[in-house]
């Protein structure tokens, strides 16, 4: 089944073809480092011998669209630089095992142009278990910018569906407030993870990308804002998590303060954006947890 309805077939009907499986094995250190990685000091997930020890929800998110076919006649090319985060959705229809291998696939269900010079390229991702159940569901979108210069994407005609959708949230005092600084060597250690665009950690690279200096990873960023939304809403139980839809919409810097806005949505349910100062850096967002 899908993430979305919409994320069935392409134009012609056909459904778009899902990759090669991949296999990705993970042990302990993988876990505790993805946790220090998003500014977590949860003992819970920065302490293999704490009794309630488990994976982050997210950890799994820098996984999103690895191995889904490239058509490289529609995909528009782009510089690793120049290829921006742009919208996640994650949800947990079963906790990853705490080390070991797992089973992806991916799909790309949409490709579309987007203003001068640029491509949105959009992904499906299922993760399993041993056992062949689903432990979470992806989509992810992001920005291709740039074939030999900034913002000179050939064109291409677009095709597929998406899973891009507008929220508002409510004009009114939010039901939380939260605040967390992000260290100045943020970046340095979430790459550690394993992504390791130089976007995030070379001058040179953030100036070839249109940034005037190195930029925090867009999911680095994500999993700050879901170690809050955790901690609020769920009493930081990884087991309450269920899913979680971002867009991002301004760049977060190392040493930034992040802030997060939540309104309650219903039972287990809350809208919420995050921001720098003035600056909303993730809207069009919700989480979804389970009652204690």
């Amino acid at each position: 089944m899908p993430i979305y309805d919409a994320l069935s077939a392409l134009p012609n009907g056909e459904p778009s073809p899902w990759g090669d499986p991949i296999k990705i094995s993970y042990g302990q250190r993988d876990v505790l480092l993805y946790a220090v990685g998003i500014g977590s000091t949860d003992l819970r997930f920065t302490y293999e011998g704490h009794p309630d020890y488990s994976v982050f929800p997210t950890f799994p998110i820098r996984w999103g669209g690895m191995g889904a076919p490239v058509d490289e006649q529609h995909i528009p090319r782009s510089p690793l630089p120049l290829m921006i985060d742009a919208e996640r959705y994650l949800s947990v229809e079963k906790p990853l095992p705490l080390e070991g291998t797992v089973t992806l696939q991916s799909r790309i269900v949409g490709v579309h142009p987007r203003g001068k010079g640029y491509g949105f390229v959009e992904c499906e991702t299922l993760v399993t278990d041993l056992d062949g159940e689903v432990c979470v569901r992806m989509a992810n979108g992001s920005f291709r910018r740039g074939v030999q210069v900034l913002g000179d994407i050939e064109p291409f005609t677009g095709s597929g569906q998406t899973f891009s959708s507008k929220i508002e949230v409510p004009g009114k005092m939010p039901d939380v407030t939260l605040e967390t600084r992000i260290s100045v060597n943020q970046a340095q250690i979430y790459r550690l993870s394993g992504d390791y665009n130089a976007l995030h950690v070379d001058p040179a690279a953030a100036n070839f990308g249109g940034f005037e200096e190195p930029i925090l990873h867009g999911l680095c960023t994500l999993g700050h804002v879901a170690n809050m939304l955790l901690g609020a809403f769920c009493g930081g139980e990884s087991k309450l998590f269920r899913k979680l839809k971002v867009r991002f919409s301004a760049p977060v810097y190392p040493g930034d303060t992040l802030g997060l806005r939540a309104w309650h949505d219903g039972d287990g349910r809350a809208l919420f954006e995050a921001y720098v100062g003035e600056v909303v850096v993730i809207n069009n967002a919700y989480f979804e947890y389970a009652s204690a």
